[in-house]
């Protein structure tokens, strides 16, 4: 290999590791910005990525020119990120030092700003006068010559870099214990990545060595650009890590896992393209193909190979850096949360079992209905509807026919029966929480979880042996649907008070610090917090309770309302076992019997009780819409006029109860944040 085939080579390589920069510095200040902008410490961060980015996007455009004239307009526009670099570096390790407590009286923030108009000035010189730059020479490779003033610029640099050397110490003496003192190491040992990438193209090099420059051999100069952007590309992924956990209130695991899988589908997939686009031209000689038409499919084959890849590596390498032998319950939780099944999961299960019990028996409709402790009946799925009846009624009345105080008839055989429909009880047997393979039990001391029910003309069902096997496993299979479905409803009841606990430690607003502190100031004022807003102010809260009061029979518009996040609820379920739903019922009913007129004022013709009608007949009796305006002697039109109003009625109600309880236990009163 000659010596320009050498240096030819290492010239490419620094294309490719400068965009490989590029890609790395702007994938982790966008992975910035989607996080918490307003901390100090992202904030700050981001704008140092910012200017590294500049400089080095600009960089790779001055790689692709050999004109003159518009490399030195690509040199002009790079000192936009070479002079405000160092302020950035400054404004970050200002930022790092609050965070451990040491919150700036004034003075570093006044250097702060100094530097930034410093910046600003040195950008403006560089961009409209020769004071900082003067002029494009390409020996031994293309740079501009320093100016008269280019010491100024280099005395600027150095002594805000060594301040934030400084400020950066500080404040890893300040660190006191062993987790925090280790992420502050590993962010002083990476802090002066971005001064040091800089440097080959900042000219101090050049304006330190003066002539001298021209008298290096070109391919020792080109091997110290490569070994500098390889360590700036590593260590801008080893700054980035700790960093990751400002702005970031989430527990450490989560933060860890975050980053790992965006470093991996963003940086890393595009630097691994970068490098496949520059070398593979020669394989495309051997196979006759263009470069051009080539490049399309293996831009597309390599990132569809990188996310294979990924997929198939992520497990591991979380188990090695992510859920590590101290992290067991953490991957356990992990585990669960892959196989928890949402209600929409549920649903499409539920209905897909039902809709292979119609295809096997060759019957029009079937259902699914849980039993809820307490003998509460919701209905969960219906395939096809209830014949003779208005379709859009029957969910309120096979629940209303569920319910314990109008139980279904008589069994006659295998099957109970009620209207034209056979019902079958899903039980769960102690042998089948075992894993198991038997029937659902049809009688004995397992708790009733729900019934099947399908349609049927002809009496009881006659089922061959076949027929009788696909009912008994889709039975089974409903059966541990609904099984699971309590079993996740108790334990999500369980986690509300955790979450709610969880979410005003880790709210965005909070000033607590990753690495252990207390900020105590802000803008001169205490901290303070609030917790979230009662659902009663939210815009759609009378929407809310419209959905409630249509599904008041049972339906997800009830079971999965944000009204049961409401104190008086909670405080309602009490008495309930802690039945939220059906305290969110009960609460529904008392707000409709609190607006019944007094018997003695009874006449069916005044607003009051057209308004308490509407209500009792249309939800609580589940009356169709037709059947209620005829009985109330009025046009449709006008009966939904009234029945907006009476339900905005019902919904200042609970308004009104829910505000008394916040201001009568202080829920949402404005709490000062604990100081040191």
């Amino acid at each position: 290999m000659t010596r320009e085939d050498i240096i030819s080579f290492l010239i490419s390589t620094n294309e490719t590791l400068e965009a490989a920069i590029v890609i790395s510095t702007a994938s982790v200040l966008l992975y910035n910005l989607t996080r918490n902008i307003r901390d100090r410490v992202n904030r700050s961060s981001s704008i140092l990525l910012g200017t590294v980015m500049i400089g080095y996007l600009a960089d790779s455009f001055i790689s692709l020119n050999t004109d003159v004239s518009v490399l030195e307009g690509w040199f002009r526009v790079q000192w936009l990120g070479l002079a405000f670099l160092p302020a950035a570096m400054f404004h970050l390790s200002d930022a790092l030092l609050a965070n451990t407590g040491l919150v700036s009286r004034g003075k570093r923030r006044r250097v702060t700003r100094i530097l930034y108009a410093v910046a600003a000035g040195f950008t403006l010189a560089a961009w409209f006068t020769d004071w900082l730059v003067v002029e494009v020479v390409d020996e031994p490779i293309f740079h501009m010559t320093g100016g008269p003033l280019f010491w100024l610029y280099a005395l600027y640099f150095v002594l805000a870099f060594a301040g934030s050397m400084f400020n950066v110490v500080r404040a890893w003496k300040r660190c006191l214990t062993t987790y925090t003192r280790r992420r502050m190491s590993y962010l002083m040992a990476a802090f002066w990545t971005p001064a040091f990438g800089m440097f080959p193209y900042s000219l101090l090099l050049s304006s330190l060595l003066g002539n001298d420059l021209g008298s290096l051999p070109e391919g020792w100069l080109w091997l110290v650009f490569n070994v500098a952007n390889l360590l700036v590309l590593g260590m801008i992924a080893f700054m980035a890590y700790p960093l990751a956990y400002y702005g970031a209130y989430k527990p450490e695991r989560i933060v860890r896992a975050e980053f790992l899988e965006f470093m991996l589908r963003g940086p890393a997939t595009g630097v691994v393209i970068i490098f496949l686009l520059q070398y593979f031209e020669p394989f495309t000689e051997v196979l006759g193909i263009p470069v051009g038409d080539f490049t399309p499919f293996v831009i597309v084959g390599m990132v569809l190979f990188m996310h294979w890849m990924i997929t198939l590596a992520q497990p591991t390498l979380e188990r090695w850096l992510v859920y590590t032998s101290d992290q067991a319950q953490a991957r356990r939780l992990k585990e669960i949360s892959d196989r928890l099944m949402t209600r929409a999961d549920s649903n499409q299960l539920l209905e897909a079992i039902l809709a292979a019990l119609l295809d096997q028996l060759r019957v029009p409709t079937a259902f699914i209905a849980s039993i809820h402790p307490g003998g509460e009946a919701r209905l969960e799925r219906v395939v096809g509807g209830l014949p003779n009846k208005d379709e859009m009624e029957t969910p309120i009345a096979l629940s209303k026919a569920l319910e314990l105080n109008q139980p279904v008839v008589e069994k006659e055989g295998e099957f109970f029966h009620w209207e034209n429909f056979w019902i079958k009880p899903l039980h769960v047997s102690s042998a089948l929480l075992d894993g198991e393979e038997e029937d659902v039990q049809l009688d004995g001391e397992s708790p009733l979880l729900g019934i099947l029910g399908f349609w049927s003309e002809n009496g009881e069902p006659e089922l061959n042996a076949d027929e009788r096997a696909i009912l008994n496993t889709l039975t089974r299979r409903a059966a541990l649907v609904l099984r699971d479905n309590q079993i996740q409803a108790q334990m999500l009841a369980g986690l509300e008070a955790l979450l709610a606990t969880n979410m005003a430690i880790s709210r965005p607003g909070q000033t607590v610090s990753p690495y252990g502190q207390l900020s105590v100031v802000t803008n001169g004022t205490a901290a303070t917090w609030r917790p979230t807003d009662s659902v009663i102010h939210d815009e759609e809260f009378v929407e809310l309770v419209k959905e409630a009061l249509r599904d008041y029979w049972g339906g997800p518009k009830l079971s999965e309302s944000q009204l049961l996040k409401l104190n008086v609820v909670g405080t309602a379920a009490q008495d309930d076992e802690g039945n939220r739903v059906r305290a969110l019922r009960r609460i529904l009913n008392d707000a409709i019997e609190s607006l019944r007129p007094p018997e003695e004022h009874q006449n069916l013709t005044t607003t009051e009780w057209l308004l308490y009608n509407i209500l009792e007949m249309r939800f609580l009796q589940g009356r169709k819409v037709r059947e209620v305006a005829q009985k109330l002697a009025m046009s449709q039109s006008d009966f939904y006029r009234k029945q907006r109003v009476a339900i905005e009625e019902v919904a200042r109600i609970i308004a009104e109860s829910e505000q008394a309880f916040i201001d009568e236990t202080g829920e949402e009163t404005p709490q000062e944040e604990p100081s040191l």
